[in-house]
């Protein structure tokens, strides 16, 4: 990746999904919803991400592909684009992190990069 500065700001919510988990068998779901903030003046087109989930016994697991959620989204200047996803773990507590592959109007790549986020299921730390 080339030395472009990122213009992309992203926000990140969480929601532990008790009804599709299964505590009895550790399996925790939770969805998240990403808000991609184009701050820039050009337009961006994310093209790929890498995303690092690690659980509370330290087991991580490594998520990189194309796109998100099936999509390649071109996020227009001061505008945002959101999904939501999610992923299964085998803990009641843990943390995604990641980037997200970009290039610009001119075809120049640069990585906006996700800071880590807590998943939790609501009342853990009680």
């Amino acid at each position: 990746m080339s030395q472009v500065e990122s213009p992309i700001k992203i926000k990140v919510d969480t929601q532990y999904l008790e009804q599709q988990s299964d505590v009895a068998d550790n399996k925790y779901l939770f969805s998240y919803t990403i808000t991609i903030i184009n701050l820039g003046d050009n337009k961006v087109t994310l093209k790929d991400r890498h995303w690092i989930i690690t659980d509370a016994d330290g087991e991580q697991n490594e998520v990189k592909g194309p796109g998100v959620v099936g999509e390649t989204p071109t996020i227009a200047p001061n505008t945002a684009y959101q999904y939501t996803s999610g992923t299964v773990m085998e803990t009641p507590v843990g943390f995604m992190q990641g980037s997200y592959g970009m290039e610009n109007h001119k075809g120049e790549r640069f990585v906006a990069t996700i800071p880590p986020f807590r998943l939790a299921v609501p009342g853990i730390f009680q």
